[in-house]
């Protein structure tokens, strides 16, 4: 094949790549314009199957749930780690960054309540994302007693795999409770206190 008739292929890949470079771009900067807020409520409309509650934690029935994507890679101590790896457990997902402060006003609760629940079946694993490097946010996870593994996702590639409509981490902070299953069974998309989050995870340990 000559220089020529070569050239449309490349360019039709070119553009493909360009496109989706561009769409992955687009759906991260949308989760990124929510990012270190309030926090928001949606679902319970459609064919969402969960519900949204009065306090904002979003629940889904046993045999509604969703699987959560693979979640896999380098955690920010250097280690590798793969939350598949603990399916058999109620696995807590927390999405911070060391640069968020609703992320900072809830980390005492999560550094407290996984320790509780430590021997109760319950792995606790943060995502941090947003921060450039590791540095920081190891000094976080020290300045706040967190003992648990944390996935290092800087440009929120893993964030992503989440599929839209479901109960998928939409700001940050974002809390996620994995049921024994690997099903995602609720979320919330605000900064938690130690009630809210215990409210969170109680039912889902206590599913049989």
């Amino acid at each position: 094949m000559d220089a020529a008739s070569r050239a449309p292929l490349c360019s039709n890949r070119t553009r493909r790549a360009r496109r989706a470079a561009l769409t992955a771009g687009a759906a991260l900067a949308a989760l990124l314009v929510s990012a270190c807020g309030s926090g928001g409520t949606s679902g319970g409309g459609g064919n969402t199957n969960f519900v949204t509650g009065t306090d904002g934690i979003a629940t889904a029935a046993k045999g509604e749930r969703t699987p959560a994507p693979e979640l896999s890679g380098k955690t920010i101590d250097g280690k590798t780690l793969d939350v598949a790896d603990y399916k058999g457990k109620v696995v807590v997902l927390n999405v911070w960054g060391s640069w968020c402060n609703p992320c900072r006003a809830e980390a005492k609760y999560f550094a407290k309540v996984s320790e509780e629940y430590a021997g109760k079946g319950v792995q606790f694993v943060g995502i941090n994302t947003r921060d450039t490097s590791t540095g920081a946010a190891l000094s976080f996870e020290k300045d706040f007693g967190i003992t648990y593994p944390s996935l290092y996702d800087p440009t929120g590639k893993l964030l992503l795999r989440f599929k839209k409509g479901t109960l998928n981490p939409q700001a940050i902070p974002s809390t996620l409770i994995l049921d024994r299953d690997g099903k995602i069974a609720a979320r919330s998309l605000s900064a938690l206190s130690e009630e809210r989050l215990v409210k969170m995870l109680k039912p889902v340990v206590a599913e049989k």
